[in-house]
């Protein structure tokens, strides 16, 4: 094993790292040797952590030391500390260096070699993952108050807009629009976005199959291969859901399932960030934890290739593009939490932001092109919200219609989605 990992860290002292397409996180921030954290990066298989690694390794070149730890050349399970670190010790002696560590969860007690790594003073280590073990909720006990999480997403609308070569500046409206229909169909994966037409649906079908088969049925071990199957395609198809509701349509199918089981399954599509959920607003923890929640995924593809239900349906695609960007502004804002909100006559909000004790932030999403088509129950339930939470911040995120609007005393902007999209954030 040690002759192995001597090869493995030669190699990484003559590769050269491809081209490296900027994004909007710049993870160097975090190298400061006077304050030395852990930094795991996570989120979905294929989002671009690697590269995001890659970009760290482009700047501080002969710092730094890139493991793969699913290299099929390395037994994870036979490999040990001692043997790493002397195999380190040996090549790089004393030297302080940038350790970029990829898919360390694979390796039995990855955290016990972080922990003792780190509190040697001598590494700024990077981790990452497509597990939210990694995260700064779930991470093991023995790095808790060492870490600084940044989760990554797929590309951004900007940042989609730059791989494509695009300055959004120079761009007439339509335009923009016509890219922006790209990014809500075809989703921001950075292969896929850089890919030919012809291609992205094979690589979205790839993802979709490694993702099953890696990230669910091999790492929790699942036997009853068919309900996890039969559970993703419900929830592609679902805007809401309660764990008991999936159970009695499992049920019905003849799937026999416990509901603990089924609420582990749901756990396991949530802990690869494949789904995301919203809770709704209520000073009633009994009802926020009984109401039904709403389901997101990581990407739009996923949505337009498996979804029957809402692979056409632009609103339902623009809400999810939101959500996500919303989830990347927390990025920025640890502060910042995102509800839905829903009364008991069914009048809905779909995105609640507060920050703090106060809700900073009322959103509704409409494809809707002016006020004349937009839905009456969808300014009800914004004006209904704005008075029960105490918030005057009401936004209505539109395909194309811009301005402000007055209903019953309260200001109401209108933003198409592309400008909300490249607003400050």
């Amino acid at each position: 094993m040690k002759q192995l990992l001597r090869e493995i860290f030669l190699e990484w002292k003559g590769f050269e790292i491809p081209e490296i397409k900027k994004r909007e996180i710049d993870p160097t921030r975090y190298t400061d040797w006077n304050v030395i954290k852990i930094v795991p990066v996570i989120g979905f298989r294929r989002v671009g952590k690697t590269y995001l690694l890659f970009s760290i390794a482009k700047k501080l070149r002969d710092k730094t030391l890139y493991i793969n730890f699913e290299d099929s050349r390395l037994d994870t399970k036979s490999l040990s500390y001692y043997d790493f670190y002397s195999v380190l010790r040996e090549i790089y002696g004393n030297e302080k260096l940038v350790l970029l560590l990829d898919e360390i969860q694979v390796v039995p007690e990855w955290s016990r070699w972080i922990r003792t790594l780190h509190d040697t003073r001598n590494y700024q280590i990077f981790v990452s993952g497509s597990s939210s073990k990694l995260s700064s909720r779930e991470i093991p006990t023995e790095l808790r108050g060492r870490t600084i999480t940044v989760t990554l997403y797929p590309l951004s609308f900007r940042e989609f807009l730059t791989f494509r070569e695009l300055n959004y500046k120079e761009l007439s409206q339509s335009l923009i629009l016509r890219e922006l229909r790209e990014y809500l169909f075809y989703g921001g994966m950075p292969e896929i976005v850089l890919s030919e037409k012809g291609k992205k649906y094979l690589l979205i079908d790839e993802y979709f199959q490694t993702f099953v088969t890696r990230d669910v049925f091999e790492r929790y071990n699942i036997r009853n291969r068919e309900v996890i199957k039969t559970l993703i395609n419900m929830l592609l198809n679902s805007t809401y859901f309660t764990v008991s509701k999936l159970h009695n349509t499992l049920n019905s199918l003849g799937y026999k399932i416990g509901k603990a089981t089924l609420l582990n399954y749901v756990s396991y599509l949530s802990q690869t960030f494949f789904i995301d959920f919203l809770e709704v607003f209520s000073p009633s923890i009994k009802r926020a934890l009984q109401a039904p929640r709403k389901v997101y995924f990581i990407d739009n593809f996923f949505l337009t290739k498996h979804s029957s239900k809402f692979s056409q349906n632009l609103g339902r695609l623009m809400e999810n593009v939101v959500f996500l960007e919303l989830r990347r502004r927390q990025n920025k804002r640890p502060t910042m939490e995102i509800y839905y909100w829903k009364d008991y006559y069914g009048k809905e909000v779909d995105f609640v932001v507060r920050e703090g004790l106060r809700v900073k932030e009322l959103i509704q999403v409409t494809y809707a092109s002016g006020i004349d088509e937009m839905n009456r129950r969808e300014i009800k339930g914004l004006l209904k919200a704005s008075k029960e939470l105490k918030c005057k911040d009401l936004s209505v995120i539109t395909w194309d219609h811009e301005g402000e609007e007055k209903a019953k005393g309260k200001e109401i902007k209108f933003i198409p989605l592309w400008k909300w999209l490249l607003g400050d954030s």
